[in-house]
């Protein structure tokens, strides 16, 4: 009884859909390549995509202070939000992953910084501000000298402990 029906159903299930594929509500507006440009901000472990700019962790340090430490605590040891520094090695997922222990390259955390931080005006920072925090992170961490500079040169170059605990997605696009 249902089967006789079927081709029935299905022919007005697809004239509904044509229907409704025929109007569109007209929202929105065509965006332009340069609109795109301005939020294709991704950056790569080999460091494409890092912008012009470099930063010092003696520069970091301030701005860490102004910007990041009602959250993070002094030198990063953790407040309300995440410690950024130190950690046991990773071994299991409830273990506590901070950036020296858990993340595999420092162009992410470059990333991190410029697209969420600070939490209350994501994307406020310069690309300068950036690099500092980069590299004062780097050195609460001890992952780099207090007189390295970060630039998108160097900072693909910064080893960090866990580069190899990940399987690599993209083998071609890693330092």
């Amino acid at each position: 009884m249902y089967t006789r029906n079927l081709p029935v159903v299905i022919l007005a299930l697809g004239l509904s859909a044509v229907v409704g594929f025929a109007q569109s509500p007209n929202l929105g507006k065509p965006i332009s390549p340069a609109e795109i440009a301005a939020w294709d901000i991704n950056i790569l472990p080999d460091g494409t995509g890092l912008p012009p700019g470099s930063g010092t962790p003696a520069e970091g340090a301030r701005i860490y202070s102004a910007k990041c430490v009602a959250c993070h605590g002094q030198e990063g040891k953790g407040g309300p939000s995440a410690r950024l520094i130190g950690g046991e090695p990773v071994k299991s997922m409830d273990s506590e992953k901070t950036i020296a222990n858990f993340w595999p390259y420092a162009t992410t955390l470059f990333d991190y910084i410029r697209r969420a931080m600070p939490w209350q005006k994501p994307r406020s920072l310069t690309n300068e501000e950036v690099y500092a925090l980069t590299a004062y992170i780097l050195l609460l961490n001890k992952l780099i000298g207090e007189t390295d500079t970060m630039t998108a040169q160097t900072l693909p170059k910064v080893r960090m402990p866990n580069r190899d605990g990940f399987i690599v997605r993209f083998p071609d696009k890693t330092p």
